[in-house]
Formats: C-alpha cells, structure tokens, sequence
C-alpha cells in the first residue's frame, strides 16, 4: 500500500552527514517506520527534540509530504557548546499512498518524539463477499 520514493536513501544519508544540516530547500530525511495494523497502516516517524508546531503535514491527491524543523535551543551568553551531535535544521519525507487508502481520514498523532501517521484503507478495498441470486427457472428465448 505505501511505495518508496528515494531508492537512494543510503547514500544520501552518508551525503547528509558529510554536508552537514538539511534547510527547507534541502532538507534532511528523518527515518521511519511503516506497517499494517487491521484496517489501517500505521507511519511513525522520529522527530526527537522538534515541536509539534514545528511539523507541517500535507496531502495532495496521493502524496503525503512531512516536514519539520529542530531549531536550536537558546542559550544564555555564557554558555560554550563543548559538543553538538543532535542534528539541527530541516526535516522531510515524501511517501506514495496507494489509491486505497482514504487520505480524507488521515490521524495524526505526537508524543515523546514520535510523530504517528494511521491511514484507514477505502471502504471501497476492503474485500467483501458478493451474494449470487439463483432464478426462478429456466427462460426460453423465441426467436
């Protein structure tokens, strides 16, 4: 139900780490997870450290776009960074839905980090069992 995009993702995380934080023009990937749970699939992504009005989350027609930013945080004037690991900058990713999925009814949920997408499938794939009428009788066509 979901198709992957960026068959380059590897390399381009090794570029990433290379050139330092993504920007809203070139953003970074942010990793996730995709899986099916009953009549629905499940998309958590991790957004450590980022606010929940620091993502923006968009569809259109079958592309889910999700963006976010971790600034950093302020300090005061006599503070000396001694190491910084934690990625700053801008975050996204790009995923293909299926047409069966019902975009219209997309939740979205975050909490401890942790942005959780759940995308029900239509209604109209859902498979359903067709019941088969048996006629009164045979018909004779005169011709």
């Amino acid at each position: 139900m979901l198709m992957r995009t960026d068959p380059f993702r590897e390399l381009d995380r090794l570029t990433q780490q290379l050139m330092g934080p993504g920007t809203w023009s070139r953003p970074s990937a942010m990793p996730m997870d995709a899986y099916r749970e009953g009549d629905e699939y499940v998309v958590a992504f991790d957004l450590p450290g980022v606010t929940a009005d620091a993502i923006d989350i968009d569809v259109e027609r079958n592309m889910l776009t999700v963006k976010a930013e971790r600034r950093p945080v302020a300090k005061a004037d006599d503070v000396q960074m001694e190491l910084s690991e934690r990625p700053l900058g801008a975050f996204s990713r790009q995923i293909v839905l299926a047409d069966t999925l019902d975009t219209e009814r997309i939740e979205a949920d975050y909490e401890a980090g942790v942005l959780t997408l759940r995308i029900p499938i239509a209604e109209r794939a859902k498979p359903r069992k067709i019941s088969i009428g048996v006629g009164t009788g045979r018909k004779e066509i005169s011709g």
